[in-house]
């Protein structure tokens, strides 16, 4: 026995189309992934409220806030609150598409591996 596994002949099977192919590398990254969705919660979000929720060093939580804006999912400011300087995070029309996105072919993920394993199950 070889191990493999026969995969139901389906059209995406077909013309090579998998729902894993339409994830985003920018954000199915877990840790952008959570900032897109934290965002999408709320209007704005300061930096240390985003470090704190998603458990983020300051030097990590920088680094994908520089991606998620260099890609244009996000728009950062600075500015005071008081004496205190501050960085806020906006999630763009963009970003909210391509979080729309991603989620959509996460679910078409789930979908088909869900039904292969039903199948599986009979």
């Amino acid at each position: 026995m070889t191990g493999r596994q026969d995969v139901p002949d389906t059209p995406e099977r077909a013309t090579g189309s998998h729902p894993a192919l339409d994830l985003n590398d920018v954000v199915h990254q877990r840790t952008r992934l959570g900032i897109l969705a934290v965002l999408a919660e709320a209007t704005e979000a300061d930096f240390s409220y985003l470090r704190k929720v998603l458990d983020l060093t300051d030097g990590n939580l920088g680094r994908h806030l520089e991606i998620l804006e260099g890609a244009g999912l996000i728009t950062i400011s600075k500015g005071h609150h008081g004496r205190r300087p501050r960085t806020w995070a906006v999630v763009t029309a963009e970003g909210r598409g391509a979080l729309r996105r991603e989620l959509a072919s996460m679910q078409a993920l789930m979908q088909r591996i869900d039904s292969v394993i039903s199948a599986h199950e009979d």
